[in-house]
């Protein structure tokens, strides 16, 4: 940790990454304790990954149209709520018929949560993805393939989908920055924080709570700063 001076999110990592092994070490009987537990995180205040703006999914939209590979991948992102891991196997054959009514679902297991639990994950496929998906080539198994006709690793799809917003001219955006305008856009329409965990795949309300404390504060404030103003005789 000490070699990751300055940069604390990766010493953190490190600390987390010897934590797991010592934890096998201790399951497969090799030591007795786990020296890397007692080991204090180092404390540092981020965001994050850069949360896009719309102006930013606009500038986006307009170097990659409908019917284009990025803009397909950006759709899916943004109105699906997946994680990269998830997206790049997403097919076709994810797509069901809606149970006891109109329109379609997208139904798969969270890549990220398989090993805890099996529950599938089931989501409209909104009319505006739908468009979008009918007007762009896919893949077999897949919606998005690599040139060599392979279907995407989640960090291959990072990497790629980086090149891509570098091309619109947007060089802090990143796929996961989508799920996070995303969960901003729905907080600030009213969503709960059961409703998010349910877009966005989270197991807990942690990381919904986050999104709506934020929206609740700017409802807030934008509801009550004039209390701060002057009163109608112009007395504070």
């Amino acid at each position: 940790m000490k070699a990751k001076e300055g940069k604390p999110g990766a010493a953190n990592n490190r600390k987390k990454y010897l934590s797991s092994m010592f934890g096998w070490a201790i399951e497969a009987e090799h030591i007795k304790s786990n020296p890397a537990r007692d080991v204090r995180r180092k404390k540092y205040a981020t965001s994050g990954f850069y949360t896009w703006t719309l102006s930013d999914l606009t500038a986006f939209e307009n170097r990659h149209p409908i019917g284009s590979k990025a803009r397909l991948a950006l759709s899916l992102l943004l109105y699906l709520g997946v994680r990269r891991g998830d997206l790049v196997r997403l097919g076709k054959e994810h797509i069901h018929a809606a149970h006891g009514q109109a329109g379609k679902v997208i139904k798969f297991v969270p890549n990220k949560t398989r090993y805890q639990r099996v529950t599938e994950s089931e989501k409209p496929l909104l009319p505006i993805l739908e468009q979008i998906i009918e007007a762009t080539p896919t893949g077999e198994k897949t919606f998005l393939q690599t040139e060599l006709g392979r279907p995407f690793t989640a960090k291959g799809f990072g990497n790629w989908f980086r090149d891509r917003c570098d091309e619109a001219g947007l060089t802090k955006c990143s796929a996961h920055g989508l799920r996070k305008i995303g969960a901003t856009l729905c907080a600030e329409k009213g969503a709960t924080e059961h409703q998010l965990m349910a877009i966005f795949d989270w197991s807990t309300p942690k990381q919904a709570a986050i999104y709506t404390r934020a929206a609740s504060r700017r409802i807030l404030a934008a509801g009550s700063m004039h209390m701060l103003g002057p009163s109608s005789d112009g007395v504070h």
